[in-house]
């Protein structure tokens, strides 16, 4: 078995993360690895929800995946096929600061070769995974505050006083 976790900080609120993180929809978004996320059970997230992933790297594949536990705001649980490895994924969030730190605990379960090089993978394996966490988190981060900027200019509010008076005038 392939076991780790990685740890990130985001600077965005665990409620947000945690929607974010919810709808493996946005997945392709962060994990270069993925090409496509689709939910195929009907209405809200749940335990027992479904999604089918079009997977790139290491070899094209297609995988299911099933949401098998979900506790708002907290917890996000995640079982399936992954590279050919019946994995279990985790994560978990909590509060810090006006921030979320995300723990992420993956299990890949190898079997016959695969077992002997294991270990050998786990480092190359979890990098991909730390790597990906940093995109999530530059992606959640980043787009908080162009969502921030739109508003923002939206409202006509940029920049000092002096900055929208000349602004106003061209």
């Amino acid at each position: 078995m392939i076991s780790f976790t990685n740890t990130i900080h985001i600077e965005r609120p665990v409620g947000e993360v945690y929607d974010y993180l919810a709808d493996l929809e946005h997945t392709q978004e962060w994990n270069w690895a993925i090409t496509k996320t689709r939910k195929v059970t009907p209405g809200p997230v749940t335990v027992g929800t479904r999604y089918l992933q079009t997977r790139s790297v290491p070899q094209p594949a297609n995988e299911e995946l099933v949401i098998t536990a979900l506790e708002p705001n907290r917890l996000i649980e995640i079982d399936g096929i992954l590279a050919q490895f019946p994995a279990h994924l985790g994560y978990q969030l909590e509060p810090s600061g006006a921030g979320t730190a995300l723990t992420n605990a993956v299990d890949l379960h190898t079997e016959g070769a695969l077992r002997l090089i294991g270990p050998l993978l786990r480092s190359r394996v979890r990098q991909s995974v730390a790597d990906n966490l940093d995109k999530l988190k530059s992606l959640l981060e980043n787009s908080s505050r162009s969502e921030s900027a739109s508003r923002t200019e939206r409202s006509g509010k940029t920049g000092s006083p002096l900055d929208r008076r000349i602004a106003w005038r061209r």
